[in-house]
């Protein structure tokens, strides 16, 4: 298991993600449509070569869910107990096809639970940049992480 438990992050522990990921055409199309959304500006080129980006732009719950997933490997695989809920999540530049994604996650704060004593919840703060460097998304999550087995 890759997975951190609770007693092994650090408040201020920073992770750069070796994982990377460039962002297809077909990725694009395919996670819209299979989640019902119908934004010409992420599947329809004709309409999105007349907007201020001239071509399609990534879903941004997209991007959201490729910034987390990205991250778990190094921090929650197998250790997750669940997702409590992300908080501040902007996305402050475009993702387009073609773009090429590294994350880096921070440890924001841990605290045991005061209700089970073999778990914790760790918030996380995950930030995506694409190739060139520029922040395109970033978000605060709380998670449920169990605790080293006694």
């Amino acid at each position: 298991m890759a997975g951190l438990y609770l007693e092994e992050f650090e408040v201020g522990q920073v992770v750069r993600h070796a994982l990377t990921r460039s962002i297809t055409e077909s990725d694009n199309v395919l996670f819209s449509v299979m989640t019902m959304n119908p934004q010409p500006l992420h599947i329809d080129f004709d309409f999105a070569a007349k907007t201020e980006w001239g071509k399609p732009l990534v879903n941004s719950l997209f991007t959201l869910g490729l910034m987390i997933g990205i991250s778990v490997h190094d921090t929650t695989l197998g250790t997750t107990i669940a997702n409590l809920g992300m908080t501040d999540t902007v996305f402050p530049a475009p993702v387009f096809h073609g773009d090429t994604i590294r994350v880096e996650t921070e440890v924001k704060s841990i605290r045991a639970s005061k209700s089970k004593d073999d778990r914790g919840i760790v918030e996380f703060e995950h930030r995506a940049y694409n190739q060139h460097g520029t922040l395109v998304a970033k978000t605060t999550r709380q998670a449920m992480i169990k605790r080293k087995p006694s």
